[in-house]
Formats: structure tokens, C-alpha cells, sequence
């Protein structure tokens, strides 16, 4: 991971809000590698559906980012832990001019 190089002094203290997202990634992930077990087990007419998922988890990824931008979080913010630039992070989800 790089270093943290928020200013915190520039950083709006948000409280944080207690979610068991870990536990439910982990489940996501559970589902995921289950339905291409079963297509792999022969169900090739799926596959096409399997691969639409892609589709729909960058279009959820735009929508969290786009969530929190309105929460107020900063391009750093959102790149630090995905260990980009906010740069970066505004070129790829920032398209809007947010």
C-alpha cells in the first residue's frame, strides 16, 4: 500500500459509519466463484451472463464512487485505498466534471 498523503487538516472528519462490508464482499465473492462453478459443470448458455456481471460491477463501481464523491470524500480519498492517484481516480470515474 502507498503512503497515506491526505492532509488531515484539510480532511472533513466524517464519523464513520459501522457496516459489515468485508463480510459482504467475502459473500459476493462466495456467489461469484459458485456460478462459475456451475457454468463451468456444463451450463455453457450462461457463460453469456457470467460475463455481463462485468458490465454491471463497473457500473456499480461508478455508482459507489459517485456516492461518495456526494458524501464528500476527495479524489485522494477514493484513490488512497485503491492504490491510484487521484489523478487517476478522477480521470477514470470523474467524467461528470465532479
Amino acid at each position: 500500500m502507498s503512503k497515506n498523503t491526505v492532509n488531515t487538516g484539510l480532511t472533513p472528519n466524517r464519523p464513520r459509519r459501522v457496516v459489515e462490508n468485508d463480510e459482504y464482499a467475502a459473500f459476493v465473492r462466495r456467489v461469484l466463484r459458485a456460478y462459475s462453478r456451475r457454468i463451468a459443470s456444463g451450463d455453457v448458455e450462461c457463460l453469456a451472463l457470467l460475463v455481463q456481471l462485468d458490465t454491471n460491477l463497473h457500473t456499480a463501481i461508478a455508482h459507489a464512487v459517485k456516492g461518495l464523491r456526494a458524501y464528500g470524500y476527495s479524489w485522494a480519498e477514493i484513490a488512497r485505498p485503491l492504490g491510484i492517484t487521484r489523478q487517476a481516480a478522477q480521470q477514470r470515474w470523474g467524467g461528470d466534471g465532479t
